[in-house]
């Protein structure tokens, strides 16, 4: 066993230090970001009123966003939703 001997005052800075620290990190994690719900390509249909071969053209001409996780794509809400308040339909 190693025995290490500090100042009192080194140890106090140290645990101010370290306190301080540890309220920095809970200040990051204790306000996560909202998530943002994400759709598949039924749900998005559903909501645009659209075929699965409409949305597909979507995709292909860039209209609307997306993403491929496990070979299925999925939407953000928001850029659903911003499809349907422009009109683009």
């Amino acid at each position: 066993m190693k025995l290490i001997i500090i100042d009192c005052k080194a140890w106090e800075r140290h645990c101010s230090d370290f306190a301080n620290f540890i309220h920095r990190i809970e200040q990051l994690i204790g306000n996560p970001p909202e998530t943002e719900e994400w759709l598949d390509n039924e749900a998005v249909c559903r909501r645009l009123g659209i075929s699965k071969r409409t949305l597909q053209s979507y995709r292909d001409t860039g209209k609307i966003p997306f993403s491929i996780i496990g070979h299925k794509c999925y939407y953000k809400e928001s850029d659903v939703t911003e499809l349907l308040n422009t009109g683009n339909e």
